[in-house]
């Protein structure tokens, strides 16, 4: 195990989860199911989370803020029931992010209602530089992290900045963005990716981000483009791995150019309890693998293997297995 540390920094929210039977068309109804439950989300609540469950060694950092609300406590009672995470950074303030997730118990997928509360104020103002070692930050997400959004005359963006100031104090840098509809992804992402060692994002989102279409009208994915969004993500500047996940596998370009893929692990229907936190997990698989200095290759299955693992339970961590667990799931299923 590598002596360097991740740093997990970004939104930090709690997750309400409503079970629905269906999700309506405007103006219809739908009933809310028993097994109403609170967890948190995020990318770094989930990302760091899984990583603390795939390996209680890691040494592992929380960048952030969180309400001074019963919620916010909800968030570092969570975290800090791992022992290696390092909660001292994380500021304090205002009200706690929170989404309200509509998950369908028909068709596994889920709607977000979120309020951004104290994400939309997380700045580099809030990171020690001081306090930070050798190692690989992540952060997400671009688009839900309002004062990092904003413009910035040398850089592009707040984002962009940071992510310089990341690289200068010596660390590996890592992205992923939300997904979500408008042209806001082209002006704020790629002054990121200029300063991003990893980028790993979904098709949707690297559609939006590269302009081009990874999914037909009929909703069937269109693989034959993915070299090419991957190869104009490493245009834009992302300089190690270039990464794109969804339902069908995940897919990436490495440091030299070299074009991996790796299916999804067939899993039975009965196996998926929720699809929360599937991305994310997908994230904490290949970020540990580039934090162990692994090739890509390895990065993809080992990120396809979280997010089957995630997937097990109706929360974004609670199916989260130990790295060496991980590694065994695909040949449980295939």
């Amino acid at each position: 195990m590598s002596n360097k540390k991740i740093y997990l920094a970004g939104n930090m929210i709690v997750d309400i989860l409503y079970p629905v039977s269906g999700l309506p068309k405007p103006g219809e109804l739908t009933s809310i199911q028993d097994g109403i439950s609170r967890s948190t989300g995020g990318a770094v609540c989930n990302v760091i989370g899984d990583l603390a469950l795939m390996d209680p060694a890691l040494r592992l950092t929380a960048l952030g803020r969180v309400g001074t609300d019963a919620e916010g406590d909800y968030i570092l009672e969570c975290l800090g029931a791992h022992k290696n995470i390092d909660l001292s950074m994380i500021k304090r303030e205002g009200i706690t992010s929170f989404t309200a997730v509509m998950a369908d118990t028909i068709s596994k997928e889920r709607t977000f209602f979120h309020y951004r509360g104290a994400n939309a104020r997380f700045c580099e103002d809030d990171i020690d530089w001081n306090k930070i070692g050798e190692g690989l930050l992540h952060i997400g997400y671009i688009l839900l992290l309002d004062a990092l959004d904003e413009e910035d005359s040398e850089y592009g963006t707040k984002m962009a900045k940071l992510l310089c100031r990341a690289r200068e104090h010596g660390l590996l840098t890592s992205l992923d963005v939300v997904s979500e509809m408008g042209d806001r992804f082209k002006r704020l992402v790629p002054p990121s990716l200029k300063y991003a060692d990893y980028c790993i994002i979904n098709e949707l989102e690297a559609g939006q981000v590269t302009g081009i279409p990874l999914r037909d009208s009929a909703g069937s994915l269109l693989t034959a483009n993915i070299p090419r969004a991957l190869d104009e993500m490493k245009k834009f500047g992302v300089s190690r791995w270039a990464v794109i996940h969804c339902p069908e596998g995940g897919y990436g370009l490495d440091e030299k150019g070299k074009y991996f893929e790796s299916p999804t692990i067939n899993l039975p229907p009965d196996y998926i309890k929720g699809k929360v936190g599937a991305g994310d997990a997908f994230c904490a698989g290949t970020i540990y693998a580039a934090s162990e200095g692994a090739g890509l290759d390895e990065g993809l299955e080992l990120g396809n293997a979280a997010a089957a693992a995630s997937l097990s339970q109706p929360g974004a961590t609670e199916g989260m297995l130990p790295v060496e667990e991980l590694k065994k799931l695909r040949s449980r299923f295939n």
